[in-house]
């Protein structure tokens, strides 16, 4: 099967997540059954205009432009890959135009908010529930590592000694992030507590379930947004928040734009820039605050 061959492809010479490679997979899942369905067409014979056609229907269902633009970056992908394996001649996508994303700033957490949370003793007790929940809101923050890297992170990737952590980044890019001395010790904390829980396993994984099982999306998301909510009224409460949250701190406290790229895991420095026009509204505020012709 053709999307079978793609995903192996993938997985084993370009070293994709397991999270890009299963969006891959659903994204063209979704594309043969809609092809089929409509055209009964299999993927070699599909033409632009049928292309056309599945934009015309996902802009129907309301997707938003964003989703939209993956999906096209998904099939172009895939019958450039059709075309080196020599499975069609001519490549269908050649034409296809994106929709156009309305710029949106990142969304993140006044820095002196997240202090409140992190340093009160009002939201966090000594249970290990807790204690991990404080570890994850704090490895978030104070790395800006990844939803996927925080899950994947293991005990031995935390040197307390260097203060530093390995992460695996996307294509298993790793990347060596410090951390402060308040992160290292409420590691030790967690790691203390973890043990004394006696879990019947041998797991690696640094964040665990109380159960002692491994952290999963639903459990991070759950974390995130039950604690975000004691000191923020933004729609998005994500752990991705938390992550523009860390850059925008380093930003504003005048780190460099270059330093701020690799210890986000960024590809290229287009990815970090966008945090500069945070930093460039919050400039404005301060002018209109304190300047008297402001």
């Amino acid at each position: 099967m053709l999307i079978d061959s793609f995903i192996r492809y993938l997985t084993h010479e370009k070293r994709y997540s397991k999270h890009t490679v299963s969006s891959y997979l659903a994204d063209l899942i979704q594309f043969e059954e809609y092809i089929t369905a409509t055209f009964n067409l299999t993927i070699p014979d599909v033409k632009h205009s049928h292309l056309r056609s599945y934009m015309v229907n996902l802009m129907e269902e309301k997707r938003s432009e964003t989703t939209i633009n993956r999906k096209i970056s998904t099939l172009r992908s895939f019958y450039k890959f059709l075309m080196k394996e020599g499975q069609i001649v001519q490549n269908p996508t050649g034409l296809l135009k994106a929709p156009k994303i309305p710029k949106r700033l990142p969304v993140f957490i006044d820095a002196q908010k997240m202090d409140q949370l992190l340093d009160s003793e009002n939201y966090f007790d000594d249970g290990f529930p807790s204690v991990r929940d404080h570890l994850v809101i704090e490895l978030l923050f104070g790395t800006g590592i990844r939803l996927a890297e925080l899950i994947s992170l293991k005990e031995a990737d935390v040197d307390v000694y260097a203060g530093t952590i390995k992460v695996l980044g996307k294509r298993n890019k790793e990347r060596i992030i410090p951390v402060n001395k308040p992160l290292i010790n409420q590691l030790n904390i967690y790691v203390e507590q973890k043990k004394l829980q006696n879990f019947n396993n041998n797991l690696l994984n640094l964040i665990v379930t109380n159960t002692g099982a491994a952290a999963y999306p639903k459990l991070i998301y759950r974390i995130v947004t039950s604690y975000l909510n004691y000191i923020s009224t933004n729609e998005k409460r994500s752990p991705h928040v938390l992550r523009h949250s860390y850059a925008t701190s380093l930003l504003n406290a005048g780190a460099d734009l270059n330093a701020i790229k690799e210890l986000l895991g960024h590809a290229s420095l287009a990815a970090t820039q966008v945090y500069t026009h945070n930093s460039i509204e919050r400039l404005k505020t301060i002018y209109k605050q304190a300047h008297p012709k402001a």
